[in-house]
């Protein structure tokens, strides 16, 4: 058993509306923040859903922006300012996953506009005073508390069409928060906790959803896992899972969700020997018994149905050597010294799908 240590824990001032059928609290939650005019955000794929959302908002609502993209290049955000500007808004609803909610960050911390956010994904985004931005090919991260969101609105019944294959990723992705939480340098009991529960219920919910993607049981306890492990994001910090997946999606333009699913396992693996505690924890969450935390992980992956090679996402073998020199710049903090061979074969391994060693 977890004994407790000495510790620092200091809890996010973030409102959380969580239950099906909650969007239609949305305009009471701008009112709430004191929004007069929201510009609804999303990404080109779901502006039918922005539109409707506006139009249930009413007045509320001063236009839609639907150009948010992947890794919250500044060049959108700079098109959404000029457009909330046009509108005269002054508030922004963040509907969609970690895309749309990074251009709602980006804009509030460049304007102190409140934000409103309403996930559709599991990636947790929403939870975190934290913002990854890209230029010219390079991804920066920043944490503020004027980047936190003041409300966030969890709908049941939002994720219900999210796709299955998007479905598995984003669990995991949102599953890599609560792993790397148990071992950051931050870490403490408090949070401890809520990433050991925020894992079971994410690997409990995900391998149901390919075969009923409309149980509402599976997606309330993954939506519910989503969010404690998002919440273990914005309060510690991470460690060379991030720091990876960080690189080769600003760098290499890989997809985020599935670059965290490839990532995860060999990560896990690299850092084990040196946070057995944690491994044991994150193995018993998984419901893996004799099997250790990082196969338990690459297992999960091939149970939702996810790609699990670096070269199936599109990254360039010949990339393999920039990115093993990238992670070792100005490296996160991590339990295991970072050593460049290591990484190096790490990223090989993840390159070709091989099982974590």
């Amino acid at each position: 058993m977890m004994t407790a240590g000495d510790f620092t824990y200091t809890g996010l001032p973030a409102r959380v509306v969580f239950g099906a059928g909650t969007l239609a609290q949305a305009a009471g939650e701008l009112s709430r923040l004191g929004v007069a005019r929201a510009l609804v955000l999303t990404t080109p794929a779901q502006a039918d859903h922005g539109r409707a959302l506006a139009a249930t908002l009413g007045d509320r609502a001063a236009g839609v922006f639907s150009g948010a993209a992947m890794h919250t290049p500044v060049d959108v955000t700079q098109a959404a300012l000029a457009r909330m500007r046009e509108l005269g808004a002054d508030g922004v609803v963040a509907l969609g996953g970690g895309s749309t909610i990074g251009l709602g960050k980006a804009i509030a911390v460049r304007t102190g506009a409140p934000q409103l956010a309403i996930p559709t994904t599991y990636a947790g985004s929403e939870m975190t005073p934290i913002l990854g931005e890209t230029c010219a090919g390079h991804k920066t991260t920043r944490r503020s508390l004027d980047i936190l969101p003041e409300a966030v609105i969890y709908d049941v019944d939002l994720t219900l069409g999210l796709p299955v294959p998007l479905s598995g990723v984003s669990g995991i992705n949102a599953i890599a928060h609560a792993v790397e939480a148990l071992y950051a340098e931050d870490r403490n009991p408090i949070i401890s906790l809520l990433a050991e529960q925020g894992i079971a219920a994410l690997a409990r919910a995900l391998p149901a959803i390919p075969g009923a993607p409309g149980d509402r049981g599976a997606r309330r306890d993954a939506l519910y896992g989503a969010w404690l492990c998002a919440v273990c994001l914005g309060s510690v910090g991470m460690a060379l899972h991030h720091k990876l997946c960080h690189v080769l999606g600003g760098t290499f333009g890989l997809p985020h969700a599935e670059t965290h699913t490839v990532i995860l396992p060999h990560a896990v693996a690299y850092n084990a020997p040196a946070v057995p505690e944690a491994m044991a924890r994150a193995a018993r969450a998984l419901a893996v018994p004799g099997i250790d935390a990082a196969t338990g992980l690459y297992e999960l992956a091939g149970a939702v149905g996810a790609r699990r090679s670096l070269a199936e996402l599109g990254m360039p073998e010949g990339g393999l050597d920039r990115a093993a020199d990238l992670a070792v710049q100005n490296p996160y903090w991590n339990p295991r010294p970072l050593e460049r061979t290591a990484l190096r074969e790490l990223l090989e391994r993840a390159f070709t799908g091989a099982r974590p060693c």
